[in-house]
């Protein structure tokens, strides 16, 4: 395996290769102040680890030049910033996102989970069963247009409640959220800027995701009971991981059962074998072009010991067995160095029901 790394330091390359051979790891890694060597090449590396400033150059704009010309290689931006917003545009670009200066075991734990991942999904069991379907659920629209004016950093409520607006159907769960017991303060909320601005950025775009995606007019038990268990795992797994990965371990939380959403041939070969709604659920997000940790989290939440390390996966397989009464891999917890932790999650977990 090649890894080419870019970046205006190269100080550590010697302690990183060392750091792979004692793991093991046969990779071959490559150190560079050239951009234009990771553009140019007909063979392109199979990872590319790019600072987030190279020269005059942006990170991003250069993984995002690399997933035209080379898209099957692996993407991942270091960066010295813990800005949520700058890490949540960069994922839209680069599959992961790691802490500058580059650590090989962190460098190990993205390179292998992805190629975990690409292996699953890539099955063409997996892609003809999808095929079979005659119509996937459509993207979802309102939570996109959301996402991109939330990149604003000066954007208004007023504009946000606007967007909201459109859909009244939408409109009226926004302010029956906002009263509820989890964010009222006793005081009723009857208009939509005030809702946003209470509501928050991040518990927004998780509940128009939710609405959009589990059918906000749909009134069918199923659709209403699917819709609030997705909320109360997001909830729970952004509080199990606070800090910068927190949103993405809500948004992967509510989509976690999103497979069981598609037609039922889409969990069917055609040798009768099942195919589990979560690997169904995650090659649906790929299409959507979700960032890669949230599909790798879906992919891997019923059986995380596939991947290294805890992480968004590991927040949402805690969050989806406390939320639903199933158990959790105590064993994966002893492994990633959590399972001093769980006892304060079921606390927590319990808390948050009994407030919902």
């Amino acid at each position: 395996m090649l890894i080419l790394v870019v970046s205006n330091e190269g100080s550590r390359a010697e302690e990183v290769r060392r750091e792979l051979a004692d793991q093991g790891l046969d990779w071959q890694l490559e150190w560079t102040r050239e951009v234009e060597v990771a553009l140019s090449g007909q063979h392109a590396p199979d990872v590319l680890v790019c600072a987030d400033e190279v020269g005059a150059y942006s990170g991003i704009a250069l993984l995002a030049q690399l997933r035209i010309r080379h898209p099957e290689t692996m993407r991942i931006l270091m960066t010295g910033s813990n800005d949520e917003h700058d890490s949540t545009h960069a994922l839209e670009v680069a599959q992961r996102v790691l802490s500058d200066p580059l650590d090989a075991l962190a460098l190990i734990d993205a390179v292998e989970s992805a190629a975990e991942l690409r292996t699953l999904l890539d099955d063409p069991a997996l892609k003809r069963v999808i095929g079979r379907v005659g119509s996937l659920p459509t993207a979802p629209n309102q939570y996109l247009a959301l996402t991109r004016l939330l990149r604003d950093p000066d954007v208004s409520a007023a504009r946000i409640a606007a967007l909201i607006g459109e859909d009244p159907a939408l409109a009226a769960q926004v302010l029956r959220m906002t009263n509820s017991a989890y964010y009222s303060s006793g005081r009723e909320i009857t208009d939509l800027r005030t809702a946003v601005t209470r509501l928050g950025q991040s518990a927004l775009r998780q509940l128009v995701l939710a609405s959009e995606v589990f059918f906000v007019g749909s009134h069918s038990a199923e659709a209403k009971g699917m819709r609030e268990r997705a909320l109360h795992i997001s909830r729970l797994a952004s509080e199990l991981l606070a800090g910068p990965s927190a949103d993405l371990a809500a948004t992967a939380g509510l989509l976690a059962e999103v497979g069981l959403l598609l037609p039922q041939q889409a969990h069917v070969d055609e040798s009768g074998a099942a195919t589990p709604h979560n690997i169904a659920g995650a090659y649906l997000l790929g299409l959507w072009g979700l960032p890669a940790p949230i599909v790798e989290a879906v992919a891997f939440y019923r059986a995380p010991s596939r991947i290294r390390g805890f992480w968004v996966t590991g927040a949402v397989h805690v969050a989806a067995a406390l939320v639903n009464g199933t158990d959790v891999d105590e064993g994966y917890l002893r492994r990633a160095g959590q399972f001093e932790q769980l006892a304060r999650w079921r606390a927590l977990a319990s808390e948050r029901a009994e407030a919902a």
